[in-house]
Parts: C-alpha cells; structure tokens; sequence
C-alpha cells in the first residue's frame, strides 16, 4: 500500500525545493525586488530580507510583483513594507537624477525646482527623496557642500577658491555657518585643525576606560575601551593639529553626563553633538539614533530604512566608523540572524549595552 502524503506536506516540500525559499531563510536583502512571499496563515505578505518571524513553509506563495500578491488577496507587512519597494523604484531614477543636481555644487535648485523637474509635487517629492536617500534634500544639499568644502580645504585650496568651489553662492552665506560645517573656522581646517580648542577627559564606566571630548560646537567623541592611553592616541589621529586641553571641573560635570548616559542609555544624552561624517555616514548615523533603547536591528533594516537596501556591507563599516559611541548607538545593530557581530569597542561591551538597555526597557515598561 502506498503511503498518503497530505497536501500540507506536499506544498511544504515545494516551497523548501525553491530556491527563493532559501534566499528568505537567509533573509537575503540582494533578493529584495526579484520576488515577493505571501503568509496565508496571516494574509500578509513580504519582501525576502523581511526581519519578522520565518513563516512555515507550507504557509508560503511566491509572487512576482507586489500587485500580484495584492491581486491574490495579501496585505503588505507593516514592519518591510513591500509595497514601498515598488513604488520608490518607479521614482529611482527620478531621485536619482535630483541627486545629481543637487551634486553640481553650483546654483542648485530648490525644492520647487527639484519637484517640477522630477515631474511630482513638492510634498510627495520631499517625503520620496527622505524615504530613499535618508535626508530631506535640503539637508543633501548641506551635506554635499560641507564634504566638497572639506575636500577642497584639504586638497589645498585657498579659503575663498573652497568656498565658491563648494556652492555657496557668497563667502558671508558660508561664514554664517562655518562652525556648524567644519567644527572650527576653514583656515584652522586647512591646516588640519590647528587652533582648533578640543577638551576631553579619561574617566571610568562599568565598561572600562572611556574618553570624552569636546570642540566648540559639541560632543566629539566618545571612546571606550581597556587603556586610556590608547584612548589618547586615538583622539590624536582624529584631531592631529588641534590643540587638545585637559578638561577643567566644569568639564568633569560633562564627563560626568555622559558616564551616566552610558550607564542607562534609555535617559537620553542632553549635550550638543559635534558630527562629522560623510553623507553616507549622516544617512546611516541618523537611522541607528531612531532604534529606541532595548531593541535592535540588522544590517540589512539599516539599509533599506536609507534607501540603500544592497549596501549593509557599506552600513557596517560606518557603523566602524562612528566616533561617538552609545550616542549614535551602533551597538544595537545585529547581524540577519540575530547574533552579534563586531563592534569597534569589543563584543563584551556591546552584549553588555544591549543586556543593560533591555533590561531597563522592561523595567519601565512594567512601572507605566
């Protein structure tokens, strides 16, 4: 007599024979757009990378696009949300070439310009270009001129050659917002931060040594780590013409802060923040500070939360990147599976930042 096989087993074994199955297993963002899953035990369907609990096999359909799926009676997942897929890749290319206006550096549009030649209104072209590239397009702008700035002072321009070189359209436009762009004046970035004033400190935490530092315009670094010499030398690489000062006992009370912030991370840090970074870097800086205290998120989330969904290997190393740590907190990004993957300042520390930070998640949770 031959063996009864159910149709519960028999479409189990022909979703785990596809391969798409495996790359949703894998949670694989590089599949994200090729195909799409439906979950018929929640009429929600998926986009691969989808972080959310795997469904079981037999509960899967495959779908080509987004509105096949629709068609088939699925809603979108609220927490990938596929239908986003779709619609910011019939925009791509417009957001693209508003990218490539706005790198021109001279006499970039505004947003009404943008828009129209983009052929959206102003409000929808604004909240699309957020959603893909992760800032608003003035702030892409700021940022692109801050970097064409900053290349050109070290590249040995003169002040004012950098200036108009970069897109400002007037050197008074630029020198109301120098400090906020270079974190000193541009002669003093010229001369890779000579004049430039930078306190910090050496203090102790429950993760070991940790230094503070601070320009003009705010927290510039923080660093841990096992020896504060190291921590000492590290601050000189990063600032290696400025003139580094010994925090005085007003200082210690900013130390003090963020000794404290480290320590319960859910309090929030209520000290300006000097950040310097690409505009890549801004993009993923900004997405790790929205990840609320006592959960986490992966490369990959990271990634397609940018509008970037195939470069997680590029998020990872400006997570390395980050000088300021637990205020920009990378320690709470994980690996596809969960696990935890390097962290600049040691995995011990970072497993001991996301145990404290969940831990009091659930303490407040229980006391509201």
């Amino acid at each position: 007599m031959k063996p009864i096989i159910s149709v519960t087993s028999l479409a189990k074994s022909n979703v785990c024979n596809d391969l798409r199955w495996a790359l949703v297993t894998a949670r694989d963002p590089d599949a994200d757009g090729q195909f799409f899953y439906g979950v018929s035990s929640t009429g929600i369907y998926c986009r691969p990378s989808c972080p959310s609990r795997l469904p079981r096999a037999e509960n899967v359909q495959f779908f080509i696009t987004a509105a096949e799926a629709e068609v088939a009676g699925f809603r979108p997942c609220q927490r990938c949300k596929p239908e986003r897929l779709m619609q910011d890749h019939i925009h791509a290319d417009k957001i693209i070439q508003a990218c490539r206006l706005l790198d021109a550096g001279e006499n970039a549009p505004g947003l009404a310009e943008l828009a129209a030649h983009s052929g959206l209104s102003k409000d929808y072209f604004q909240r699309v270009f957020k959603r893909i590239v992760g800032l608003t397009p003035k702030a892409y702008a700021q940022a692109r001129r801050a970097q064409r700035l900053r290349e050109q002072l070290a590249e040995g321009s003169s002040v004012s050659d950098a200036i108009f070189a970069a897109g400002y359209n007037a050197s008074s436009r630029f020198y109301t917002e120098a400090k906020e762009v270079l974190g000193m004046t541009a002669s003093s970035y010229r001369k890779g931060g000579s004049n430039a004033k930078i306190r910090f400190a050496v203090g102790e935490c429950s993760l070991g040594a940790i230094l503070v530092a601070q320009s003009e315009q705010g927290i510039c670094a923080i660093l841990m780590g096992d020896e504060p010499a190291v921590l000492v030398e590290d601050l000189q690489r990063r600032f290696r013409n400025a003139l580094l000062m010994g925090g005085d006992s007003t200082f210690e009370q900013v130390v003090a802060q963020v000794v404290g912030f480290v320590e319960a991370p859910g309090l929030g840090l209520d000290l300006p923040l000097d950040i310097r970074g690409t505009v890549f870097q801004q993009r993923v800086w900004q997405a790790l500070c929205e990840i609320p205290p006592g959960t986490r998120a992966t490369y990959s989330e990271i990634a397609n939360r940018i509008g970037a969904p195939k470069s997680f290997r590029a998020v990872a190393l400006a997570c390395g990147a980050n000088p300021l740590a637990v205020a920009i907190p990378c320690h709470r990004v994980v690996r596809n599976d969960g696990g935890l993957s390097g962290y600049r300042w040691g995995i011990e520390r970072k497993r001991a930042l996301l145990e404290t930070e969940l831990q009091q998640a659930q303490l407040a949770q229980r006391e509201s």
